[in-house]
Parts: C-alpha cells; structure tokens; sequence
C-alpha cells in the first residue's frame, strides 16, 4: 500500500531557481522536438518528491531520452497523471489562482490545447511568478504570458512504498 509523503516545495523551487535559464545535463533537452516545458517541471517535481512511477504508459518516469512516460513531456499527460495519481510519484488537485502555492504547477492553453506547463515560485499580491523552459523563464510574471485559459494544479505530496 502506498505511503503519502509532504511534497518538498522548498526544494522544487530551488531546482526550477538553479534550472530554469540552462539545462540539467542528466536529462536530455527536448526543446527541438516539441518543447522542454514539461520535462523541466517534472525535473522541478521530481526534486520535490524524489519518487518516480514506473508504470509503463500512465506511470510518471525518465530513465533517458527515448525511454521516458508520456506525463513526463506531455502537458496533458501530466495533469492527469498529477490529478488521477493513487499509487506512487507526485499528485495533486485542480485549484484556483488564489490558493496556488510555490511548487504548484501551472498550464496555460488555448481553445484548441494545453500547451505550456510552469512551475509557480512566488506570489506577490495577485501576481504570480513562474519558471519555465522553452522562452526560458526565471521569476517572469505570469501576467506576460498571452492565453486564453490557465489552469493551476496544487501539489498535496507524493506516494512511496
């Protein structure tokens, strides 16, 4: 049975502050191949919980550049992996701007797809401060982006064994 872990916010928000502007050699840069956005928030989350899911096809895992899980890379794969998760890894739940936490996950999308994932660092005010890869981006406001619909996932912990 698994065991629900405190997610290490501190610590996703220190990887994303010493990531977001280059690249961790550990993980291959998929920038080129449709963008790096989810990967480096998974990179984000995964130093925040230490705990991968290996479960092929709907686990949450990267062991290199060709043998990683779709919610790895893959904005809508990693909110439902984050938002359906009961058995190991990260999770969370949909939440409002207003209860967004730093570690928090951010999507932004259009009216056709979710395209771009962030990870929350700050908060001052109603502004909401963000990193991100792909237009790297350390401590850019969330305000500067342009879309037409956000959605904000809070971070409860994660599972282990």
């Amino acid at each position: 049975m698994a065991i629900s872990m405190p997610y290490r916010r501190e610590d996703a928000v220190d990887y994303a502050e010493a990531w977001a502007l280059r690249r961790n050699p550990k993980y291959y840069d998929y920038e080129n191949l449709g963008g790096d956005c989810t990967n480096f928030v998974s990179q984000c989350l995964y130093a925040g919980s230490g705990v991968m899911n290996y479960t092929p096809t709907f686990g949450w895992y990267y062991i290199d550049a060709n043998r990683k899980s779709p919610s790895w890379t893959g904005v809508v794969y990693l909110y439902n992996f984050l938002t359906e998760n009961i058995s190991r890894g990260v999770y969370g739940r949909p939440t409002s701007k207003e209860n967004a936490m730093p570690g928090d996950v951010i999507q932004l999308g259009n009216q056709n797809r979710w395209y771009h994932s962030l990870l929350l660092l700050s908060r001052e005010g109603n502004e909401l401060y963000v990193a991100a890869h792909d237009n790297d981006a350390l401590y850019r406001p969330l305000s500067s982006y342009r879309y037409d619909r956000v959605r904000f996932i809070h971070i409860l912990g994660y599972y282990t064994d």
